[in-house]
């Protein structure tokens, strides 16, 4: 069986038509041609001011080229009682300056735009409907992904052939390409997904989609149908995950299949209207050398991180939201040997490893059955023989389980934790321990922390949208009450320059880190030219 059933409608002589297969509304139909050329067929964008189109004379069946009428009559023919169907034109990129009939501006007819604009849903919305209705859906699924968009697009080319008159070619492409997209991807986000300059997307409701480029939020020029189509494209993305939203669980976190974070809020937790953001997944994953070369860290504090990955050493990645953490981590990562085990525990999982040995973790909300919390991964995790434990983010009761972890034996875990500075991560840490109700003094806490904790490395997003790395700290120990910590590292701002960028860079303190004899034990040596342009020959 095809998996698009050959129409019966639309032939000539036949007078089957499926609900869907009528015109936009009481026998309108979408002429993508000037009303001023004669030619149905030319491309020309010029203005028209022609006369409206003649009655249908009476009589006999008159020609027609329109689409199926709501009577039902076949393509090509129509009734002698049927009154001429009116003329819709669809605009170009440019303005459009057709006339109305007594040669009024079709914008003074009551809204000829606006008319114009919600025809072209209304066929957009009806094309849809009929590709869903035609198309095997489990086929479908069962392709691989190229057969299938080329089976997709040959299907919404045929149906746009037999629904929309031949006209203006660019308003046709356009048509096919949001079909497509309809059917197999995200909708109106498709376009945006596919721009690489593009790495964060905000849908604010259904008319307000924002994006953020280079660290600068755009309006892009992309709008849904309505409220219910943003809620189907939130479960179009949920579906593939296992997660669900609806009132009762408005609130949803989840990943694309390419690794990109998704965060989804509906009714009535939000006022505003379905609200969806994207952070969309770098497929090229950015390298420490890469980082360098775009300010974010220097070349003497890109050795100094390696040798201390590659000694074991214990790393906090500290920061606020989209300050970077996430890509941080991955570069920290990059430098774990290629022969260790890592697990990984993420919620939800975003991190991408190269190493062959990893296995990947993934907490769960409270549905289909109960929760999987971080804590409860990582208690396990310590039953997995992890040569490296990576906690996505801290940021609850999971904080303990990771000092105990970091205290007994397992060297050389990473995580990250939202903080402004690396003294407010330590912190907020300890703050966790506390809240997660252990009834420990404040004292233990503090030890555990300075025992555990070796590095600290805060990341921030700057006023030009930069993100750049501003400290490396070092968690010395305690004294008293106190955890004690210096900075190795410190970003220093010399000035903003012509286009409003942040100039400066991430410089050295000149202190010599207290871990630097326990890398020399683990065999792990600092370069000499980072010791040198550091100040730390003289030890």
């Amino acid at each position: 069986m095809p998996l698009i059933p050959r129409p019966t409608y639309g032939r000539p002589g036949s007078s089957e038509t499926p609900d869907d297969a009528a015109p936009l509304a009481s026998e309108e139909r979408i002429d993508a041609s000037p009303a001023a050329e004669p030619d149905a067929t030319s491309m020309s964008d010029g203005a028209s001011n022609a006369a409206p189109p003649p009655a249908a004379p009476a009589g006999p069946a008159a020609s027609t080229s329109g689409p199926v009428g709501s009577n039902g009559a076949a393509n090509g023919t129509t009734s002698p009682s049927a009154a001429p169907a009116p003329r819709i034109s669809i605009p170009s990129s440019g303005a459009a300056r057709g006339s109305g009939p007594g040669g009024a501006p079709a914008g003074a007819m009551g809204g000829g735009t606006d008319r114009t604009a919600s025809a072209t849903v209304e066929l957009r919305q009806r094309l849809h409907r009929t590709l869903i209705r035609e198309i095997d859906q489990s086929a479908l699924n069962s392709m691989p992904p190229e057969e299938a968009r080329e089976f997709v697009e040959q299907a919404v080319r045929q149906l746009v052939d037999r629904e929309v008159p031949a006209g203006r070619a660019g308003f046709r492409d356009r048509l096919q390409e949001q079909l497509v997209d309809d059917v197999l991807g995200l909708g109106p986000l498709e376009p945006l997904l596919r721009d690489n300059t593009i790495s964060e997307i905000m849908v604010n409701g259904a008319k307000q989609v924002y994006v953020e480029r280079a660290g600068k939020l755009y309006v892009a020029p992309a709008e849904f149908q309505d409220d219910a189509h943003v809620v189907h494209v939130i479960e179009r993305i949920l579906t593939p995950t296992g997660r669900t939203i609806d009132e009762s669980n408005p609130l949803v976190d989840a990943r694309l299949p390419d690794g990109s974070r998704v965060n989804a809020v509906i009714p009535p937790a939000s006022i505003t209207g379905p609200l969806l953001t994207i952070r969309k997944f770098v497929a090229d994953r950015l390298t420490a050398d890469d980082l360098v070369s775009m300010g974010s860290l220097s070349q003497q504090s890109s050795d100094i991180l390696a040798a201390a990955v590659h000694a074991g050493l214990n790393i906090i990645v500290s920061g606020g939201t989209g300050s970077g953490k996430t890509t941080m981590l991955n570069v920290l990562s990059s430098w774990i040997p290629s022969d260790e085990r890592i697990v990984t525990i993420e919620d939800p999982a975003e991190l991408s490893l190269r190493q062959p040995h990893v296995v990947r973790l993934e907490a769960r909300p409270n549905e289909h059955g109960g929760a999987i919390h971080q804590r409860d991964l990582l208690r396990n995790a310590l039953r997995m023989r992890p040569d490296r434990i990576i906690v996505g983010e801290v940021r609850g009761a999971e904080a303990f389980d990771m000092l105990q972890a970091m205290n007994t034996g397992h060297d050389g875990s990473l995580s990250t934790v939202h903080a402004n500075t690396p003294r407010d991560a330590v912190r907020r840490i300890e703050n966790m321990v506390m809240m997660a109700g252990f009834d420990l003094p404040v004292r233990a806490i503090r030890e555990q922390v300075a025992s555990a904790i070796d590095v600290v490395l805060q990341v921030e997003r700057m006023r030009d949208g930069t993100r750049r790395t501003v400290a490396v700290s070092e968690v010395v120990g305690m004294e008293e009450q106190t955890v004690t910590m210096q900075d190795l590292f410190l970003f220093e701002q010399r000035g903003v320059d012509e286009d409003g960028r942040i100039v400066g860079e991430l410089k050295p303190t000149g202190l010599r880190p207290s871990f630097a004899e326990r890398l020399e034990s683990q065999g792990v040596r600092l370069p000499l030219a980072a010791e040198l342009e550091n100040g730390w020959a003289a030890g």
